[in-house]
C-alpha cells in the first residue's frame, strides 16, 4: 500500500471570537504531564470501554478503524478512549488512558512556555545528549523530529511543555503519532 503523505495539521481557528480564549480539554496521563489539546478536536470520548483496546493496534469506531496511542504503561489497563481528530478520516487517533477528562477556557495571556520537569526528563535529556554526541562525533545531520514515536520514550512525540495555573501541561505531536503509526498499519 501506498505510505500516507505527512503533512502539517492545519489549526485553522482553535481560538473562539470571546476575546482570544482556547477551549482546551485535558486528557490524563501516567508517567508524564496530563496532555492538553484544543476541546474542538475531539471527536468523543467512550469512558469503560467494552473492546480489547489494551492490546489492539486498531480501536473501532462508528465502523471505521482508528489509530491506538496508549498514555499509560502496558501493564495498566485503560478505562478512557478520546477519539481526536485529525488531517483526514484515516489519520484520527484514538488515546487509551485512565481517568476522565475535563475542559477548561483559557486565555493565550495564562499559557506560558515551560520546561519539562525533572521527573521526566531523564529519558528526554540522555536522548537529546546521544544525539548531540552523534552529531559531533559522526557529521550527520541527528535531528529528533525524525525520531520513531515510541509510548515508552516521551520525548519521542513531545512538542512543547506549558504551564497554566502552575499546573505542567504537555502539547503533543499528534501529526508526527498519526503518521508513525498509519505507515507502520500499512507496511
Amino acid at each position: 500500500m501506498n505510505q500516507i503523505k505527512k503533512h502539517a495539521f492545519e489549526a485553522v481557528s482553535l481560538l473562539t471570537a470571546a476575546n482570544g480564549m482556547l477551549k482546551a480539554t485535558i486528557i490524563p496521563a501516567i508517567n508524564q504531564p496530563d496532555w492538553i489539546v484544543p476541546s474542538s478536536l475531539i471527536l468523543d470520548s467512550i469512558e469503560d470501554s467494552r473492546q480489547d483496546v489494551d492490546k489492539a493496534k486498531f480501536y473501532l469506531w462508528q465502523q471505521q478503524p482508528v489509530a491506538v496511542f496508549r498514555l499509560l504503561p502496558t501493564d495498566q489497563l485503560a478505562n478512557s478512549v478520546f477519539i481526536l481528530e485529525g488531517n483526514s478520516v484515516e489519520q484520527r487517533l484514538a488515546l487509551k488512558t485512565k481517568g476522565q477528562s475535563r475542559e477548561i477556557e483559557v486565555s493565550i495571556s495564562e499559557v506560558q512556555d515551560c520546561e519539562l520537569p525533572k521527573k521526566y526528563r531523564t529519558t528526554t535529556q540522555s536522548l537529546i545528549n546521544d544525539s548531540d554526541a552523534n552529531t559531533t562525533n559522526t557529521n550527520t545531520n541527528t535531528d529528533l523530529d525524525a525520531e520513531v514515536v515510541s509510548e515508552d520514550q516521551l520525548s519521542s512525540y513531545l512538542f512543547q511543555t506549558i504551564l497554566i495555573n502552575e499546573t505542567v501541561y504537555m502539547v503533543p505531536d499528534l501529526d508526527k503519532i498519526v503518521h508513525q503509526l498509519i505507515n507502520e498499519t500499512q507496511a
